[in-house]
C-alpha cells in the first residue's frame, strides 16, 4: 500500500491547545472488512479516514500500540441502554482528555474568542459510517431544518444554546466550518459538547431529508408514513432522529462502533465503523477492537455472570458490595478486578421532592429544619462500615476534595450524627407531637411517615435505607421504602407524586470554573427535588413552577450571573456561593462518596487503567479513558 502524508491540525485557542506533529504514516487496512475492499463494496482505508485524521501517540499515555481485532463482552439491565455504546465510544466535537482538559476530537480544530465566538473547523475527507460525507450542511440541517422547526422542536433550541433568552447567531461559511456566536458569553457551550450525553447539533443531513416534510414529495412521504404507521411526518422524522439513544441500525454515526443488530431484545452487536476518524501513530485505525457484543441481563446476574467469566469489560451493574464475591472468581474467570474512584457527589442521596402535590407535607418538606434533622440522625459511620467495610467518605452531598470548591465545613454540615439537635429541630418546627406507637404528627394530625422510592436496582440503597429506618425512628420519623422500575419512579417524581426518592449525588463531583453550575440550580427536573422548578426553567415556563424558595431563587439568579461572567476567578466565586448555598440547606441529603467502583477486565484486554475515575460527568464512565484505545493480547 502506498504512504500518504497526513497533516494534522492546529488546535487553537483558549483551553484548547496542543499540535500534532506532521507525520507520514502507511495506514493498515483492516482484516474485519478486508473482504468488502477486494470486492469493490468499501474504499480502501487510507480512503476511508479524513485528510487529517485525528492521530493518537499512544506511547506519550504510557499506553501499548494494539492491533485490531476480537469480540469485546459486556452486559447491561435493559435492552434502551444500548446507548451506553455513545457514551463508551465518547466521539465527541470536543471532549475531555485523561487530564480532564477539553481538547478537539471529531473537530480538526476551534477558535474561541471570549466564549462569544466559536470557530468550528472539521475535518476534510470526514466521513459517516455510510461513507457520506461529514460536513458543515451537517450541522445547518440541525440548527434551520430541526431545531428551529416547531413541529420537530416545539420548544425550540436546547437550551444551553440560550444566553438570557438570546439565540446564537449560526452561519456556515463552507463546508468546512461553522461558526456559533453571540452577543454575551456563553461558557457553558463546549463543556456541554463533550457531556455523557451531547446534544449533537448536527445530523446526517443526507438521511434525514428524505423523512423531512421541506425536502420530500408529498405523495413519497405519504407512503413512508403508512409503512411506519405514524400519523405525522414530524412523529417519523424523530423516530429515525435517535443519535444519542443509538437504537436504528440505519442512522450513520461517527462513533467508533455502529449497531449491527436490529430489532434486538437481549443481544446487540456493535461492529467497527469503517469510517472511523482516529488512528494511532503507527497507523492503524481505530478502534481497536471488531465487535462489541452487549448482553442484556437481569440487574441481580451482572455481579454472577462476571464472576463466571462471561464478560470482558463490565462496571455498570456492579456494586462495591460484589467485589468479594468478583475477586473469588478471577483466577477461574480469567479476569481482574480493579477499584477505580468515584466521580459523583453522593454514592446514595435522599431527594426530598419540594414540589410534593401532598400540600401539608410540601410545607413540612420545604422547612429547612426538617431535612436538616433527618440528615442529622442518619448513622453514617454504620453504613460506611456496613455497606463498604469503611472505605467510603462520610458526609452530606457536597463536591469531592479535587474540586476547588470543596470545603470540610460543607461535607460535615447537617451531616455529623446528633439526635439532640434533630429532635430539638423537629420540636422547634411544632412537631411535637406523638401517636401511641411514638411517631410525631404533622400540624393537621397525620403521622410523619416519610416514604421513599427507589428504583430498586442497588442492594446497596435498600440495605442503607434499613439502617436509616430505625435511626429516624429514634426522631420519631417512620421512614416507608418503597421500590419501582426506574422510568416509573423518575416520572412520579417529575409528576409531584413522590414525597422522597433516592439516587445518586450530582453527576459531576469535580467541578471546575469553566463547569457549567446549571445542575446546583433549579434548572432541570432530573434534580429529583425540584422537578417542577426544573420544568418551569426548561419550558420557559410553559409548564412546571417558578422557584419561590429564597434560596432556590438566589441559586438561580447565581447561575445566571455565572452564565454573564468574564473572569474564571468570578466564575469560581459564584461555583463556591453555590456550593455553600446547597450545604446549608440540604436540598438533598448525601451519605457518603468515595465508595470504590469494581471494574471487572479480562486479563487479555489492555490499555485498561488500572486506576481512574468512574464518572457520568465529566468523562462519560469508560468513555474519557479512550475504550477505542483497548485491544486484545494474545
Amino acid at each position: 500500500m502506498p504512504k500518504r502524508p497526513f497533516i494534522a491540525c492546529l488546535f487553537a485557542a483558549c483551553s484548547l491547545l496542543g499540535a500534532q506533529t506532521v507525520s507520514a504514516v502507511e495506514l493498515q487496512e483492516s482484516g474485519f472488512w478486508q473482504s468488502d475492499v477486494s470486492a469493490g463494496n468499501l474504499p480502501p482505508v487510507a480512503e476511508r479516514v479524513p485528510e487529517a485524521p485525528k492521530t493518537v501517540d499512544l506511547s506519550l499515555r504510557n499506553r501499548e500500540f494494539g492491533k485490531q481485532g476480537g469480540t469485546l463482552r459486556t452486559m447491561v439491565t435493559r435492552s434502551k441502554d444500548v446507548r451506553q455504546m455513545v457514551v463508551y465510544g465518547y466521539a465527541r466535537l470536543v471532549g475531555y482528555n485523561e487530564r480532564y482538559e477539553l481538547v478537539p476530537d471529531i473537530l480538526a480544530g476551534l477558535d474561541n474568542e471570549d466564549d462569544k465566538k466559536f470557530t468550528m473547523r472539521l475535518r476534510p475527507g470526514h466521513k459517516w459510517s455510510d461513507g457520506h460525507p461529514f460536513t458543515s450542511e451537517d450541522f445547518r440541517y440541525w440548527w434551520e431544518d430541526v431545531a428551529n422547526n416547531p413541529l420537530l422542536s416545539p420548544s425550540g433550541p436546547v437550551d444551553f444554546l440560550r444566553v438570557e433568552g438570546e439565540l446564537p447567531k449560526v452561519s456556515f461559511p463552507n463546508a468546512h466550518t461553522v461558526i456559533y456566536e453571540w452577543s454575551k458569553p456563553n461558557p457553558q457551550f463546549l463543556q456541554m459538547l463533550a457531556e455523557a450525553r451531547p446534544p449533537f447539533i448536527y445530523r446526517p443531513a443526507h438521511f434525514m431529508k428524505p423523512f423531512h416534510a421541506d425536502y420530500t414529495d408529498e405523495e413519497e412521504l405519504s407512503e413512508r408514513l403508512y409503512e411506519a404507521r405514524v400519523r405525522s411526518w414530524a412523529a417519523l422524522h424523530n423516530r429515525q432522529d435517535n443519535m444519542y439513544k443509538f437504537d436504528n441500525p440505519d442512522l450513520p454515526t461517527l462513533q467508533p462502533w455502529i449497531l449491527a443488530t436490529k430489532d434486538g431484545k437481549s443481544r446487540f452487536l456493535f461492529v467497527r465503523n469503517p469510517f472511523y476518524h482516529r488512528i494511532d501513530s503507527n497507523g492503524v485505525q481505530l478502534p481497536y477492537i471488531d465487535v462489541v457484543e452487549m448482553q442484556v441481563v437481569a440487574p441481580g446476574l451482572v455481579a454472577a455472570k462476571a464472576n463466571a467469566g462471561e464478560v470482558d469489560l463490565q462496571a455498570r451493574g456492579l456494586d462495591f458490595k460484589d467485589t468479594a464475591i468478583l475477586k473469588k472468581g478471577e483466577a477461574q474467570g480469567n479476569y481482574s478486578t480493579m477499584l477505580w474512584g468515584n466521580g459523583t457527589a453522593s454514592q446514595i442521596a435522599i431527594y426530598p421532592n419540594l414540589n410534593y402535590n401532598d400540600e401539608g407535607w410540601r410545607e413540612t418538606l420545604r422547612d429547612v429544619r426538617f431535612r436538616r434533622a433527618l440528615s442529622l440522625a442518619i448513622n453514617r459511620k454504620i453504613i460506611n462500615r456496613g455497606l463498604y467495610f469503611g472505605l467510603a467518605k462520610q458526609g452530606g452531598m457536597t463536591v469531592l476534595p479535587v474540586s476547588p470548591f470543596f470545603k470540610e465545613k460543607n461535607r460535615d454540615a447537617w451531616a455529623i450524627r446528633d439526635l439532640d439537635q434533630a429532635n430539638a429541630l423537629l420540636d422547634e418546627m411544632g412537631l411535637d407531637k406523638r401517636t401511641k406507637e411514638g411517631y410525631r404528627t404533622l400540624p393537621d394530625g397525620r403521622p410523619v411517615w416519610v416514604v421513599i422510592e427507589t428504583a430498586g436496582e442497588r442492594q446497596e440503597v435498600e440495605n442503607a435505607l434499613q439502617i436509616i429506618t430505625d435511626n429516624w425512628a429514634e426522631i420519631g420519623v417512620k421512614l416507608i421504602m418503597r421500590p419501582l422500575e426506574r422510568d416509573i419512579l423518575r416520572n412520579r417524581v417529575y409528576a409531584g407524586e413522590t414525597m422522597a426518592s433516592t439516587w445518586f449525588g450530582w453527576d459531576n463531583g469535580l467541578p471546575q470554573p469553566y463547569t457549567s453550575p446549571g445542575y446546583l440550580a433549579p434548572w432541570d427536573q432530573a434534580f429529583l427535588s425540584w422537578p417542577k422548578w426544573g420544568q418551569y426553567h426548561q419550558t420557559h415556563g410553559e409548564v412546571g413552577e417558578a422557584p419561590d424558595l429564597p434560596a432556590a431563587i438566589e441559586l438561580n439568579d447565581l447561575a445566571h450571573q455565572w452564565t454573564q461572567a468574564y473572569t474564571s476567578v468570578d466564575r469560581a466565586v459564584i461555583w463556591q456561593r453555590m456550593v455553600d448555598i446547597h450545604a446549608d440547606n440540604v436540598f438533598a441529603i448525601g451519605l457518603l462518596n468515595g465508595a470504590p467502583q469494581p471494574v471487572v477486565v479480562s486479563n487479555r484486554l489492555h490499555n485498561v487503567p488500572e486506576k481512574a475515575i468512574w464518572a457520568w460527568s465529566p468523562g462519560a464512565h469508560f468513555g474519557v479513558h479512550r475504550p477505542d484505545e483497548f485491544f486484545f493480547a494474545e
